[in-house]
């Protein structure tokens, strides 16, 4: 698409942009597009595998390390981001979480749960302690956006998904409580983007995942939504337009949450 500069001089924080894959990494690119002036990050760990740096030098951008489990490590990443950008934030986007027990292939029955723990803290508590900080640091901009990505799982019972179903109820939950926090102090938004399933690293580690991909672009009207159209929503969600939405988790699926049922998956 065209871009149209609706986000010409904001300044964000893009969280999770791993490869080229990535959500977080269309996010990013499309920003830039649009106007934007961003800061990328991700855990330590993602440094050393190269992708990030990348792409901050493909968007002239800065790339600063942060856990985002660790406090000190977040408010360290808002302050030198609002230093390095020239002002407050108008924009962040949690793209954040990760699973042991999934990448262990351990059952839902049988689950670790200290792994559980960790589960919960990387990919749903963090965007509370991210919130929390940038709160504490009055980091955002009026009418900034803060968007945190989620899954239908949240609402349905996907088994495979594992206990990243629970961590999206809660990322989700966040959002709802948080969402009237930031309001009433600066009228800054936060809502949640409910995407389709999409090819990326992380997902592509769920058990089943590309057999679940096919059926869910077949039980969606519109198909499955792509990690590019995720992006150009989720910069809309950080323009002016959508100055009024709030405490929303926004389903960007293809009508995939709408379906009951779909001719097309009986004729399979």
């Amino acid at each position: 698409m065209m871009a149209n500069g609706i986000l010409k001089g904001k300044r964000g924080i893009i969280f999770g942009a791993l490869d080229e894959n990535s959500i977080a990494t269309y996010v990013a690119e499309a920003c830039v597009a649009e106007g934007a002036n961003i800061v990328l990050t991700n855990a330590p760990v993602a440094f050393r595998m190269g992708g990030i740096q990348s792409l901050a030098e493909k968007l002239s951008c800065e790339a600063i390390p942060a856990d985002v489990t660790i406090m000190e490590d977040l408010e360290n990443l808002l302050l030198q981001s609002m230093n390095i950008l020239g002002g407050k934030l108008d924009f962040m986007l949690h793209s954040v979480g990760m699973s042991l027990n999934v990448r262990k292939k351990k059952e839902y029955t049988d689950l670790n749960h200290e792994w559980m723990l960790k589960t919960f803290d990387i990919s749903a508590i963090s965007f509370h302690k991210l919130m929390q900080q940038a709160y504490k640091l009055d980091a955002m901009n009026e009418y900034g956006s803060i968007v945190a990505l989620s899954y239908i799982a949240a609402q349905r019972s996907f088994p495979d998904y594992s206990e990243m179903a629970e961590s999206k109820a809660l990322l989700e939950s966040f959002a709802r409580s948080f969402g009237y926090h930031f309001a009433k102090k600066g009228k800054v938004r936060v809502n949640t983007v409910s995407q389709s399933p999409t090819m990326t690293t992380a997902g592509s580690g769920v058990k089943g995942f590309s057999d679940f991909f096919g059926y869910a672009d077949k039980m969606s009207p519109l198909g499955n939504a792509s990690a590019q159209s995720c992006a150009e929503y989720c910069v809309t969600l950080f323009s002016d337009y959508t100055r009024m939405v709030t405490m929303q988790n926004l389903y960007h699926d293809g009508g995939f949450s709408s379906m009951g049922m779909a001719p097309e998956i009986l004729e399979l």
